[in-house]
């Protein structure tokens, strides 16, 4: 088994990019891209606005919640609001990687504390954690696709790093 220990047991709270008492919508220049889904249970108001309805206990209840995620996604884009737009593809790709722990890990849980940190075995988990994943998959990579997403992304990038 793979005894490396998860990265949040280092985790620095004061060194991290996404801070909980900033309101995204009024300083979105503080806002980070960042990697994958850094910043996603942080940011507010799209916390609150996109994490109600993020679910996938099973397929259906995945397909429900994605599509209405990409339904903020593109009301977010509509309104020009990037992070907005960025803060729901973190929780489409969220929901791929989550479920897909679910599926991997019988209960999500990846890491045995008791027998420092080691990773648990995979394949224990439940099999329609997987076909949630790729309900998920599905449309996260369908908002990387869209162009006004990617326009939108790319003038952020030039303007805030």
């Amino acid at each position: 088994m793979i005894s490396d220990k998860p990265t949040y047991l280092n985790f620095d709270k004061d060194n991290y990019a996404w801070k909980s008492d900033i309101d995204y919508r009024l300083y979105p220049e503080k806002y980070k891209v960042g990697k994958g889904e850094q910043g996603v249970l942080i940011c507010e108001p799209y916390k609150s606005e996109i994490g109600k309805h993020w679910r996938f206990k099973n397929t259906e209840i995945a397909k429900v919640s994605s599509e209405m995620i990409f339904s903020i996604f593109l009301d977010y884009l509509e309104q020009d609001d990037f992070v907005g737009a960025d803060m729901a593809r973190k929780y489409l790709q969220m929901g791929f990687t989550r479920a897909r722990r679910y599926f991997n890990f019988k209960g999500g849980k990846k890491y045995n504390a008791e027998k420092g940190y080691q990773q648990l075995e995979k394949g224990t988990g439940d099999p329609e954690k997987a076909k949630a994943a790729d309900i998920f998959y599905k449309k996260w990579k369908e908002v990387e696709k869209n162009p006004k997403y990617t326009r939108l992304k790319k003038i952020w990038k030039e303007k805030y790093g």
